[in-house]
């Protein structure tokens, strides 16, 4: 199999003996390494050769990237508009460094295509930039910033772009490590012991995840053991046929007494059709939470991330269905089986399962009207929305 494609990004001459060495070193590993200046990437002709460095970014494993003196240069709009801008606001709570886009380099465009595309960063900066980014922190809102010379920046015009970008980095959600370095030798350990413990990672999730998926199928045959043995002990096919009923339909009676039918003879006598049990019940309208207006951002805030559907009833109040639709529909064709089945056995499964506990169903009844809740929502996600806009402004000061 082969290794591991790694993109390594920076400015080319200033760090050139570093990325020669840092070459090798990934070459020792058994890894692919992706370099500009050894014509590992893709020159299209067709395009500039800043948009080639993107699109190649988005075919790599892992990017390595070493911030040093330089900023290297500013980046063409045809490589800026491979990136989608929006998106990558909400990766970071400091995005002071991608208001102004045609101050982005290409080495930088290299980092947020990967950050787009998800693909793990592992950032290095020089000891000495790192030193005067934090002096940087302490003053940047002060007149002074635009007069100080920092040592570690080849052009002085340029070291707030580096800073920023800095920011952008150790402030993402996730993925935000940043080390230092102050000769090749650093970033050779860090990377060997990162990727090392990685892998180990991995390893132990891999084999978790197959103990636990080995524990769920014991668990699965002992019930179905459990369930023959019970109904090969049962003497008559009726009675059989009651205790498969038992198994089978305690999801269907746990959501039907959810509904609260004014007489459970509903489930018994006659043959009634879904649609006809909807309305006996007074349900009036059944939604999809996915066919509400996209400004409520139901998976993201309100809802979290499982789906919801709302059973509205004549008097305006609903149930929330805390599942998804293709639920929804198994149940009625779990209602159509079930009344198939002879009026005695319908009495005895429903007389069973009534004098069960009801286990914790995904149906709870909301005795506000719908229309309400749906405006209360709306308000909600617009405080929200206000929050998030301050606190985006709060983080551009």
């Amino acid at each position: 199999m082969a290794g591991l494609r790694v993109f390594v990004s920076s400015t080319c001459y200033d760090l050139s003996v570093i990325r020669s060495q840092l070459r090798i070193f990934i070459q020792s590993l058994g890894h692919e390494p992706l370099m500009s200046d050894y014509s590992d990437l893709l020159y299209d002709p067709r395009l500039h050769t800043h948009t080639s460095c993107v699109d190649e970014v988005a075919t790599a494993d892992i990017v390595v990237l070493i911030v040093g003196a330089r900023f290297g240069g500013k980046t063409v709009p045809e490589a800026l508009a491979k990136l989608d801008f929006d998106l990558l606001k909400k990766e970071s709570k400091s995005t002071e460094s991608l208001t102004k886009k045609e101050n982005l380099s290409v080495t930088q465009l290299e980092i947020l295509k990967a950050v787009e595309s998800g693909i793990p960063v592992f950032t290095f900066v020089d000891s000495s930039v790192w030193h005067d980014h934090a002096l940087y922190e302490k003053n940047k809102d002060k007149p002074i910033i635009n007069d100080i010379s920092f040592p570690s920046i080849e052009k002085a015009e340029t070291a707030s772009f580096i800073f920023e970008f800095i920011n952008f980095l150790r402030h993402r959600a996730r993925g935000n490590s940043v080390y230092t370095f102050s000769k090749l030798q650093d970033i050779e350990d860090t990377l060997r012991r990162q990727w090392s413990s990685l892998f180990q990672k991995l390893i132990q999730e891999q084999r978790s995840k197959a103990f636990e998926a080995k524990r769920l199928d014991n668990l699965t045959e002992q019930f179905e053991d459990l369930k023959t043995a019970i109904l090969t002990s049962i003497g008559t096919t009726n009675e059989r046929d009651v205790a498969r009923g038992v198994v089978r339909f305690r999801r269907l009676i746990d959501f039907v007494r959810a509904l609260g039918l004014k007489d459970h003879n509903f489930l018994i006598r006659g043959h009634h059709p879904w649609d006809e049990l909807l309305h006996y019940a007074e349900i009036e309208k059944v939604l999809d939470a996915a066919e509400l207006p996209e400004e409520f951002i139901f998976h993201r805030r309100n809802f979290g991330p499982r789906p919801r559907m709302f059973l509205i009833k004549n008097d305006g109040t609903f149930f929330e269905l805390r599942t998804s639709p293709d639920f929804f529909h198994s149940l009625s064709l779990e209602w159509e089986a079930f009344m198939e089945l002879p009026e005695d056995t319908r009495e005895i499964i429903v007389d069973a399962l009534s004098e069960m506990r009801p286990g914790m169903g995904p149906l709870r009844y909301i005795r506000e009207p719908f229309d309400y809740h749906v405006n209360k929502w709306l308000h909600q996600e617009h405080l929200l929305k206000d929050i998030d806009d301050s606190d985006d402004e709060s983080g551009h000061s």
